[in-house]
């Protein structure tokens, strides 16, 4: 039997305010190709499906017209969909009755019962084409602190945190619920957090807090549990032995991400549990320059003749830039001349940085809301970021944002 595990979609995402709608078509045909091309049973996505809390009518389509394509042209195939911290999970769960009825499983929330979790819910058989049951997975959507019962914030349990002994208690719960129902057949489970020792990648994933605690040890899942398919960590990456793993986003969503190598990770069960990363071509190129820290609009444009721009390139399939550069001239001059540049070159600008080359450290922000304000923390993070003070429109969408949070 073998299972495909992805994460990390990020449907709807935008960069700069430019849609990765292309991206998105681009990855999910691929995904469909590597489904057929392995012969696989089953695709789990660990979280994170949609980018935000309300996704537009478009990347619902995308998301659902895979599914159904998925589907058609294999129709023995499982589909399990968990929420991560960007999802509406309540949203993401809403068209399930439909989906069950396709082999589609979806869980945004925990749900529990009298006798704690319901796993009638969250334990669900994996079958391979011919319908015989192969192994068990625990569908684990992202933990909020209500999914944590009993839970003291601030308390220590021992030599670890209350965070991590609440989650710990909750996956020995499950699995020792769930090693009761399934026979000896392997047993999988999926999740969306951050674990200690993994490498997370700046700008795109966020640091999920509960009482101040952001990462839990690879532990906290029990030795039954064969394999761990994770998402929220954006870099494919192996912990425990390969046991625990991110499996990565679908493509760079941040300049940090750039290096990373993309794909899916295959698992096979067909003698044991073991699992290999399948590599994935970007859709749409992405560069950083200079590759890193920061240099003159001279030294850029060097860099830039490097790269090979095509003027016949449609829009939404240009490569991204950011650009990072010290100002040797006035700020505004500088971005006005990045602003022409952009409008003749076949690219697109995903970010912007300029830095003063008199521009002193910028200190750390207070510790404490109580400090300062938000708004102070956003006029520090913009001029950090662009080199020059937000202007009254960006201060006022961000009052508005505010407003509605």
């Amino acid at each position: 039997m073998r299972i495909l595990h992805t994460a990390d979609w990020h449907i709807g995402q935008t960069l700069n305010g430019w849609s990765r709608d292309h991206e998105h078509r681009a990855f999910l045909d691929r995904l469909q190709d590597v489904i057929l091309a392995e012969d696989v049973d089953a695709l789990l996505v660990a979280g994170d499906v949609f980018d935000g809390i309300n996704p537009s009518g478009e990347a619902q389509r995308l998301l659902y017209g895979a599914i159904a394509r998925m589907v058609r042209s294999c129709p023995h195939l499982q589909i399990i969909l968990t929420a991560g911290n960007h999802d509406p999970a309540q949203r993401l769960e809403a068209p399930e009755a439909v989906l069950k009825e396709l082999g589609v499983h979806v869980l945004g929330t925990l749900r529990r019962g009298a006798e704690g979790v319901d796993l009638d819910r969250h334990l669900i058989a994996l079958r391979d084409r011919h319908g015989a049951i192969r192994a068990h997975v625990l569908a684990v959507p992202f933990l909020r602190q209500a999914d944590l019962p009993g839970l003291r914030l601030g308390a220590e349990d021992g030599d670890e945190p209350a965070i991590t002994a609440a989650v710990r208690a909750l996956h020995r719960e499950m699995t020792e619920a769930a090693v009761a129902r399934v026979g000896g057949l392997p047993l999988l489970a999926m999740g969306h957090l951050t674990c200690s020792g993994g490498l997370a990648s700046d700008g795109a994933e966020r640091r999920i807090l509960i009482g101040g605690e952001h990462a839990v040890p690879p532990d906290v899942f029990p030795g039954e549990l064969a394999y761990v398919a994770l998402g929220h960590l954006h870099r494919p990456q192996s912990l425990d032995g390969g046991r625990v793993r991110y499996s990565g986003s679908a493509f760079p969503l941040s300049a940090s991400e750039i290096a990373y190598d993309h794909g899916v990770t295959l698992i096979d069960l067909s003698d044991g549990v073991s699992h290999r990363h399948i590599p994935i071509d970007r859709p749409v190129p992405m560069f950083r320059l200079p590759r890193s820290g920061s240099g003159k609009l001279e030294d850029m444009l060097a860099a830039l003749a490097e790269i090979t721009l095509s003027s016949d390139t449609p829009r939404d399939k240009q490569p991204f830039l950011y650009l990072s550069l010290i100002a040797d001239r006035p700020v505004t001059m500088l971005a006005a001349e990045i602003e022409t540049l952009m409008e003749r070159t076949p690219a697109r600008l995903a970010g912007l940085s300029i830095t003063r080359s008199d521009q002193p450290a910028q200190e750390r922000p207070p510790a404490t809301l109580a400090e300062t304000s938000p708004e102070d923390l956003f006029l520090s993070a913009f001029q950090e970021v662009h080199g020059t003070p937000p202007d009254a429109h960006h201060l006022a969408a961000f009052r508005d944002a505010l407003s509605e949070a």
